[in-house]
């Protein structure tokens, strides 16, 4: 239930994987359920609640099972069908626009459920669309989905901040997102390859303090907060990686300097 960008695709996974499936919208109001089986509710985080108590006022078969597929949300969303067994499936994927059944090929999907049987169905119906189910209760769930925006929402932030720094040295979009996107995919290869820690390279990882300071003179407002926040992070893990305790401090005072002064003039 539900013809967004996940519902569409999911239903599209589902079918080529030899599921029998019908789509209808999020936004009908009364259905006629079916007597078996199981309905994903793809519809907006915000409307789970209401449309669970929707379906709870129908004439409902036991047999029926319910699932949402928000990375975020509780079971406890789907308490109005507490008489039925309930889970959750959130395909750790992103979906700015329908996707073919190749989308689900070796990605995780999070899968909870409130009875042994439909857990298994759903770990199942992750394996046939070419998946790995992974078990995340209530109690991950926010620290999972959290995990979730930074390896997906926040890179296009991220990459959306470097564009517009191109930009502004005189590059055209077109360009400064190709030459950005190749640098970005090497990284992820590394990545793949060698760890987070042993593929952190650039300035904080080396040590380079004059290169830092000279990038935050360059940089003002939120884009400047913006690096001292993460390169403290990437310090963290230059630490990690061998970078000289000596160094490591000197990188730490050039990423708080001028923030500090900042709060030091705010204040007189």
């Amino acid at each position: 239930m539900g013809r967004g960008n996940l519902g569409r695709s999911l239903e599209q996974a589902f079918r080529a994987a030899g599921q029998l499936t019908s789509l209808v919208p999020g936004g009908t109001a009364f259905i006629k359920p079916p007597s078996f089986g199981i309905v994903f509710l793809a519809v907006p985080d915000q409307a789970v609640e209401e449309v669970a108590a929707k379906f709870a006022r129908l004439k409902l078969s036991r047999r029926l099972s319910f699932v949402h597929v928000s990375g975020a949300l509780a079971l406890g969303v789907l308490d109005a069908l507490r008489d039925h067994a309930v889970g959750s499936f959130h395909p750790l994927q992103s979906f700015p626009a329908p996707r073919d059944p190749s989308a689900f090929q070796g990605i995780t999907v999070a899968v909870d459920a409130t009875s042994p049987a439909l857990m298994r169905r759903l770990r199942s119906l992750a394996r046939a669309l070419g998946a790995e189910p992974r078990h995340v209760g209530d109690k991950d769930r926010v620290a999972y989905h959290a995990a979730a925006v930074f390896a997906s929402n926040y890179v296009d932030v991220l990459l959306g901040e470097g564009v517009q720094l191109l930009q502004a040295a005189g590059w055209s979009e077109k360009e400064a997102t190709a030459g950005l996107l190749a640098l970005t995919e090497g990284t992820l290869a590394s990545v793949r390859r060698r760890g987070f820690v042993a593929a952190l390279t650039g300035p904080v990882r080396r040590g380079d303090v004059n290169t830092v300071e000279r990038h935050l003179a360059a940089l003002s407002g939120p884009t400047a907060d913006l690096y001292r926040m993460l390169g403290l992070i990437a310090l963290e893990i230059a630490v990690e990686a061998g970078l000289e305790p000596a160094a490591a401090e000197q990188m730490r005072r050039a990423l708080t300097a001028r923030a500090a002064a900042t709060r030091r003039r705010r204040r007189t």
